[in-house]
C-alpha cells in the first residue's frame, strides 16, 4: 500500500482480503498503516476447521470456490486467527457470523432450491440459479456470444461462476466453508 504508515485510525475490508496471495502479507500491511491504538475490521471467506485438505471431496469444493472466485488460496479459520496475530494485532473479536441461527442459510440465494422462498421476490433470484434457470442462462449467453453481441469467452466465464455457486452452496452446507468470519484486531499502542 501507497499510504504513509501510522495513517488510519481504522481501516476495514469486506470479502477483499482473501483475494491477497497471503493474509499475513496484506494484515501487515493494514496494521503498518494503522495509527496505534487503530481498529482493523475484516469479514473474511475462510474454509472452517471442519475442513479435511486430505479429503479429496474437500478439496474439490474449495478448489471450485477458488478457481470461479479469484482466490489464490484460501484458508481455514485457524490460520486467519494466526495470520491476524502474527501481523501484530490484538485479536479483540473474532465469531462466524454464518453459525448464528436464521431462518435461512446464507447460501439460500445462490442454492436455486424453491423451498427457501420467502417471498415473491426471491422467486426471481432462485428461479435463475435453479438447474432450469441456469441452463437458460448458458444457452442464452452462448447464442448472445455467436452472435457476438457479447465477448468469446463470456459463456465460459458464467460458467465458471456456476461452479462456484455450487460449490459456495456445497461448503455451506457440509459447514466447510464461511463467507462470514468477522476479526476485529487492534494496533497495540507504543510504548
Amino acid at each position: 500500500m501507497s499510504f504513509p504508515s501510522n495513517s488510519f485510525d481504522a481501516v476495514y475490508a469486506i470479502e477483499a482480503t482473501v483475494h491477497a496471495p497471503s493474509l499475513e502479507g496484506v494484515y501487515s500491511q493494514i496494521f503498518r498503516v494503522l495509527k496505534p491504538g487503530g481498529v482493523f475490521g475484516v469479514y473474511e471467506w475462510l474454509m472452517t476447521d471442519a475442513y479435511d485438505n486430505d479429503n479429496p471431496h474437500h478439496r474439490e469444493i474449495r478448489l471450485g470456490i477458488e478457481q470461479g472466485d479469484g482466490i489464490s488460496n484460501m484458508c481455514k479459520i485457524s490460520e486467519g486467527l494466526q495470520a491476524i496475530k502474527d501481523a501484530g494485532f490484538t485479536l479483540e473479536l473474532h465469531e462466524d457470523l454464518a453459525d448464528r441461527s436464521d431462518c435461512k442459510p446464507w447460501y439460500y440465494p445462490l442454492a436455486g432450491d424453491f423451498s427457501m422462498i420467502g417471498s415473491v421476490w426471491d422467486l426471481p433470484t432462485i428461479a435463475r440459479m435453479h438447474r432450469y434457470g441456469r441452463g437458460a442462462v448458458h444457452r442464452l449467453v452462448g447464442g448472445l456470444e455467436m452472435l457476438g453481441v457479447v465477448s468469446k469467452g463470456t459463456q465460459k466465464t458464467a460458467d465458471s461462476l456456476a461452479r462456484a455457486a455450487d460449490s459456495l452452496v456445497a461448503g455451506g452446507r457440509e459447514k466447510l466453508f464461511t463467507p462470514m468470519y468477522l476479526m476485529i484486531g487492534r494496533k497495540p499502542y507504543e510504548n
